[in-house]
């Protein structure tokens, strides 16, 4: 018998992977550059990381049914760690200084093209 918890796993990863190729598509028909794409760190993972001049979008991909529902699925606790991350990308960019980073959400809803929210949360 298959370990379904292993394959529905992998199906959620790929549906992942699939929505954020489809987020970054979406951010570079906008004229965003895409920088990092699964960027880790100590602290946590950034889905996206894009950058049109001096801004940088830090993006979390959300796949889900509705729009509220992936508004929704971003916790205090998800924006902590994105900020922790987002902190050590920037320590290593030797233009930081002159950095405006934003925050934002791209949502990959179901027959739709992907939704791109500003500002889904205010950094520190």
């Amino acid at each position: 018998m298959p370990d379904r918890g292993r394959a529905s796993r992998q199906l959620h990863e790929r549906r992942g992977h699939r929505g954020e190729w489809l987020a970054a598509l979406a951010l570079r028909l906008k004229g965003y550059r895409i920088v990092a794409r699964r960027h880790r760190t100590r602290l946590g993972e950034i889905d996206l990381i894009a950058r049109r001049g001096d801004l940088v979008l830090i993006v979390e991909v959300k796949v889900r049914p509705t729009l509220v529902q992936a508004m929704e699925a971003i916790a205090r606790m998800s924006e902590r760690r994105i900020e922790a991350a987002t902190d050590l990308w920037l320590a290593r960019q030797p233009d930081h200084a002159r950095l405006s980073i934003r925050f934002d959400m791209v949502a990959v809803l179901p027959r739709r093209w992907p939704v791109h929210v500003e500002n889904i949360f205010q950094g520190r």
